[in-house]
């Protein structure tokens, strides 16, 4: 089978050299040797993946008979269709199990990509800075809708959102070298009385960083659950009674899941699009054809790339950004017929594509039946304007012949 990076070599798209290259990560030099190497990966059968409903099992090995085609979103709406390369058809396969620390989006990340010789702590610290670099050149308005999704997140407002969530979390932030004074504060509100857990939520939230704006993701999204982190991660529990618990992560091995906003910064920085495989057990009530579905998401910048895929299994409820992603691997198939595979491309901007072309049709037809009904009514009032002079002129015409048939009967009487 040839690999996914064998399409990158295969297909340029675009200048070589615009697209970021491994050895420009800022490696950690004492763990790798060399940032350039591509990674033979031994794929999983999906009859072999572990955690998989029989539903799941057998969608998922459907779907890597068949196989996915991917078009370049921008092959479909060009009328140069040779600057960008063929269709290409991919089969899915297992990557295999990482290791649920938190840092899994960026393990299987790297899988996905087949790139060795630097840590998921390294991606994600890539990551972290094309986010920073992208937020400082966005306009406010746009700022303000990214610093909107991250308080939804992180800092929801617990007023509402019980409809949906059972349990929703707050995040916060406290610096490890303000982890002893944070517990004395608590300590002096128990010794007046107040319950620890009360007290510490009290302490935590007047004295540690909320997440809840861009810069302050930034510091979350950081956190890989290292001795070297600059922060800890607080995590306080509500219900829609009050507080549930806390974790208040006291040997600071917790670090930030990654979400949507950190695949959307992998794609931009790697300028490719990302999509999500997510597969639903029984638990999500929805029948076997339509268990499997694609997430996409796609870069800021242009796709200089092919497509790289994570797996996610559909499970219950999640804390903020709580999923576990796990790699797939993406072997390129023989061409077949595009009626034989599954269709993955940029749904949304051919919809809208079509929606315009459809508001564009119904506005034109409504122009000419507005222009129609004008020359109509401009003609049925050019014939009213007319009919009115016509009787008025006949009117005077009877006026005039009345007069004169009453001035010969005045003279026929004298």
């Amino acid at each position: 089978d040839l690999r996914l990076n064998d399409v990158v070599a295969c297909y340029p798209w675009r200048d070589p050299t615009s697209a970021p290259s491994l050895d420009q990560l800022d490696v950690d030099q004492s763990t790798t040797t060399t940032a350039t190497a591509i990674a033979t990966i031994k794929h999983t059968a999906w009859e072999h993946v572990s955690g998989l409903e029989d539903q799941q099992r057998r969608q998922l090995q459907r779907l890597y008979t068949k196989g996915v085609l991917w078009k370049h979103p921008e092959s479909q709406r060009s009328q140069e269709s040779q600057d960008f390369p063929p269709a290409v058809v991919f089969r899915l396969s297992h990557g295999g199990d990482v290791e649920a620390d938190g840092n899994c989006l960026f393990t299987a990340s790297m899988r996905a990509m087949g790139l060795i010789g630097f840590s998921g702590r390294d991606l994600r610290r890539r990551t972290v800075r094309r986010f920073l670099e992208d937020i400082g050149s966005v306009a406010d308005l746009e700022r303000d809708l990214i610093g909107g999704a991250i308080r939804h997140m992180y800092s929801p407002d617990l007023g509402s959102g019980w409809g949906v969530h059972v349990v929703q979390e707050v995040k916060l932030l406290a610096k490890k070298e303000d982890r002893k004074g944070l517990d004395l504060a608590i300590d002096e509100l128990v010794h007046l009385g107040m319950q620890r857990e009360l007290a510490a939520e009290t302490i935590y939230k007047e004295r540690c960083i909320a997440v809840d704006d861009g810069l302050s993701w930034a510091k979350y999204m950081s956190i890989s659950g290292c001795p070297d982190d600059e922060y800890d991660i607080i995590t306080l529990q509500y219900t829609e009674e009050g507080l549930l618990t806390i974790d208040e992560n006291r040997d600071g091995h917790a670090a930030a899941f990654g979400d949507d906003i950190a695949i959307e910064c992998l794609a931009t920085e790697f300028k490719r699009e990302i999509y999500v495989v997510q597969a639903h057990g029984s638990d999500a009530m929805v029948d076997e054809e339509n268990c499997v579905f694609f997430l996409p998401h796609r870069p800021r910048s242009e796709i200089c790339s092919p497509p790289f895929f994570l797996f996610m299994k559909g499970t219950g409820w999640c804390g903020a950004g709580g999923d576990h992603y796990e790699p797939l691997i993406a072997h390129l198939s023989s061409p077949i017929s595009q009626e034989k595979v599954g269709l993955v491309h940029d749904e949304y901007a051919e919809e809208r594509s079509t929606q315009s072309v459809t508001k564009s049709a119904i506005l034109e037809n409504k122009e000419e039946e507005r222009s129609l009904e004008m020359s109509m009514t401009e003609e049925h009032t050019e014939k009213d304007r007319v009919g009115k002079e016509v009787n008025q002129d006949q009117g005077l015409e009877e006026e005039v012949e009345e007069q004169e048939d009453d001035d010969e009967g005045d003279k026929t009487e004298e």
